[in-house]
């Protein structure tokens, strides 16, 4: 085993155990993802779904498109692939979610203990916009006790759980029914009401509203100002997912280009391929027979397979470097859309005012040495490609279009200026958080913004200070891993075949069956149990380096210490060495004052094959369970303590 590129860290804070757990640590609003996925694997399903509704009020849909930190950080991916974590948590979502119809699990399963513990019968409280962040806002204040109504500018809430993610990887009545189930709680709804059309920031004041939060998120999509692009058949993407969602597709040619390289040009790419008339037409298939279902859909892949449309996505990125989750790559491939890496986008060539063409010039780069965004082209190698329709996903912009100089709110390039801690603007009585506040990140970022923007809301109008404190505790680790757990390969959950999906609007994924879904939850390496070294009883048998499977565990000499770790080891252990003497010991001096036992925990899983081995019992296997509670103590001038 090679050591010599490790991170070493000595394991005496409980912050290092935090991060153990790196499916938790990573996930915004800490779900613990390895508790719901152990209990799948051990058919715990009412378990499962309390874990994983637990602090995130839209489970159910994080169930569909969450960006899934927690893979992206699952340490079982460091030895072959991540656990299906997000797909796990539809599983189960779906057998006790609000989705079922029944929302008795969904609001006992919030945990309590992230809501300020001082509750009563409150103010009014205005929510601005009816998406994730704003409906998030109210749910925890209705909880704690405050009175809340939201407005929303749409016909229907959701905001881009509606608008801006296709039908096809969320269905909308799964979205209606976690909405609802927030709403049942006792939160005022008001749709079509847009702040700065039917009501002002003023108004709201006027009428009792003691604190305002502005959830407006950016509804706008982002072109390039490039020559011809003013052409007709040029749209962006929020335009276009918005247009088609709402049944209403853009008018476009058959050849179409997807200017992007990330989740949303996909989003784009992918519902331009499906045929405009399949929108409006789920309804009516929900009604056919299983035969007639069938016929509909060979029909309809025969249409589809005609080659009524050509669908083509280019961005800068090469294909490793692209932003879009691998699954959406592979499946827009089995689509049929035609991948342009390494282009970007120089001209639209244009013929009797309408897209000709998109002239594009090969990217030789992306970024620069110091990561940053500055793409460098080969002018001389350019290329015309064929489309009629151009749609650009490169991101989203704001429209503050409602705020007056009289409200106090402070912008900052596109975006509310907010406290970052507290998500209070210029203006004391008025909070903001999500997209609008920190920029377009994941469903699950506006979220954590939300709970805590709901908390200084609370201490705003209450006089309090509320903080998040870690409750922890060891435990005994009593488990048993499931019959080839180590070998189990990922399986990710199914999905309709390609030709059926790319000719209708119907749920590209589907939800694992239960074996299957057991068998993937096996695959966690229950990150939260821990090998605890006792160095007092270790006789360096070397019994445990030897037993290991992974080869994780070295013993070597304190030289491979920081000076300052190994010193203070030594001094604990009772030895009288003054720090100048030994840091200018040679290392091999250094070893021989004693050795320190190495692991290396990227790959452990977990076997305890270890502790079953150490003769002395210096090494246990124990669980670390932790979760985080708020606590209030008085703030003596709270509208100076959260003005930003």
């Amino acid at each position: 085993m090679d050591t010599g590129n490790w991170q070493l860290r000595v394991p005496d804070d409980s912050q290092y155990w935090l991060e153990m757990v790196k499916c938790q640590y990573a996930c915004p609003v800490n779900t613990d993802a390895c508790a719901y996925v152990t209990a799948i694997a051990e058919g715990r399903y009412d378990d499962a779904y309390r874990a994983a509704r637990a602090t995130n009020p839209f489970a159910s849909i994080c169930g569909r498109v969450c960006g899934a930190p927690c893979e992206a950080n699952c340490r079982r991916g460091s030895l072959d692939e991540p656990v299906a974590i997000r797909a796990l948590k539809r599983f189960v979502t779906d057998k006790f979610g609000p989705e079922t119809g029944d929302y008795t699990r969904y609001k006992e399963g919030c945990d309590q203990r992230m809501l300020p513990p001082n509750r009563g019968d409150y103010e009014r409280v205005a929510v601005i916009g009816a998406g994730v962040s704003g409906l998030t806002v109210a749910l925890d204040l209705v909880q704690v006790g405050y009175k809340v109504t939201v407005f929303e500018a749409d016909a229907q809430p959701g905001g881009m759980l509606m608008t801006g993610v296709p039908v096809f990887r969320l269905p909308r009545e799964l979205v209606n029914h976690e909405i609802q189930a927030i709403l049942s709680l006792g939160v005022e709804l008001k749709c079509n009401m847009k702040l700065g059309r039917d009501f002002t920031i003023q108004q709201l004041r006027d009428q009792g509203y003691k604190a305002i939060f502005l959830g407006v998120g950016l509804p706008s999509g982002r072109k390039l100002s490039l020559p011809g692009g003013d052409a007709q058949g040029v749209y962006d993407g929020i335009e276009f997912l918005r247009a088609f969602n709402e049944g209403k597709p853009l008018e476009m040619g058959r050849r179409v280009m997807v200017v992007g390289g990330g989740n949303v040009a996909y989003d784009v790419a992918r519902s331009a391929l499906r045929p405009a008339e399949a929108m409006g037409q789920e309804e009516m298939l929900g009604q056919l027979g299983h035969d007639e279902k069938v016929a509909y859909d060979v029909a309809r892949s025969a249409i589809r397979l005609s080659g009524d449309k050509e669908i083509h996505l280019m961005c800068l990125e090469s294909l490793e470097e692209m932003p879009a989750d691998k699954v959406e790559i592979h499946e827009g491939e089995e689509e049929g859309i035609h991948l342009h890496n390494r282009r970007g986008p120089k001209e639209i060539v244009v013929e009797n005012g309408k897209v000709k063409a998109m002239r594009t010039v090969k990217c030789l780069s992306v970024f620069n040495d110091q990561k940053r965004f500055e793409p460098k082209f080969d002018e001389a190698s350019i290329e015309d490609i064929p489309v009629d329709t151009i749609v650009f996903a490169i991101g989203q912009s704001s429209d503050l279009s409602f705020l007056k100089p009289e409200d106090g709110v402070e912008v900052e390039r596109g975006l509310i200026k907010v406290n970052k801690e507290t998500y209070q603007t210029t203006s004391p009585d008025i909070f903001a958080c999500g997209d609008i506040a920190h920029g377009a990140r994941l469903f699950i970022d506006a979220i954590a913004s939300a709970h805590t923007a709901a908390r200084s809301m609370h201490d705003f109008l209450r006089g309090t200070r509320t903080d998040v404190v870690v409750r922890k505790r060891w435990v005994p680790a009593v488990y048993t891993m499931a019959e080839g757990w180590h070998r189990e390969e990922r399986c990710n959950a199914p999905v309709l075949d390609s030709v059926v999906r790319s000719a209708s609007v119907e749920n590209v994924e589907l939800s694992y069956p239960e074996e299957m879904a057991r068998r993937q939850g096996a695959r966690c390496l229950r990150c939260n149990i821990n090998t605890v070294f006792d160095t007092s009883t270790c006789i360096a048998c070397n019994g445990c380096v030897d037993v290991c499977p992974e080869d994780l565990i070295k013993l070597v000499g304190l030289s491979r210490l920081k000076d300052e770790d190994a010193w203070l080891k030594l001094e604990q252990a009772g030895a009288d060495i003054p720090f100048e003497d030994y840091a200018a010991m040679p290392a091999d001096e250094k070893d021989e004052l004693g050795g320190i036992m190495l692991k290396d925990e990227s790959t452990c899983i977990r076997c305890a094959m270890c502790a079953s081995r150490c003769p002395t019992h210096a090494i246990l296997m124990k669980r670390f369970d932790h979760y985080k509670e708020c606590v209030s103590i008085p703030a003596p001038n709270p509208r100076i303590l959260y003005r930003p």
